[in-house]
């Protein structure tokens, strides 16, 4: 099965929006979705900054501010 993480932060409408579109593809094809709050971690902050969100599917960075749904579903598939 397929991991998606997403690095968000508080307060980031971006992120919300991202978090949409993960989970209307999760309803059509199911993958592990970790979410990972990079204000609490400084080492991320530092790494992703203002470049959130970000979003990773098996460990590899695929989008940043915005999804893509379809290119989503081929990366879980």
């Amino acid at each position: 099965m397929s991991k998606v993480k997403l690095y968000t932060k508080p307060d980031c409408c971006l992120c919300e929006e991202a978090l949409e579109v993960i989970e209307q593809v999760r309803s059509e094809r199911p993958f592990e979705l970790e979410t990972v709050d990079i204000s609490l971690h400084e080492t991320l902050a530092r790494e992703y900054g203002e470049r959130i969100p970000v979003v990773a599917v098996n460990g590899v960075d695929a989008f940043e501010y915005r999804v893509d749904a379809e290119r989503l579903k081929e990366l879980v598939a």
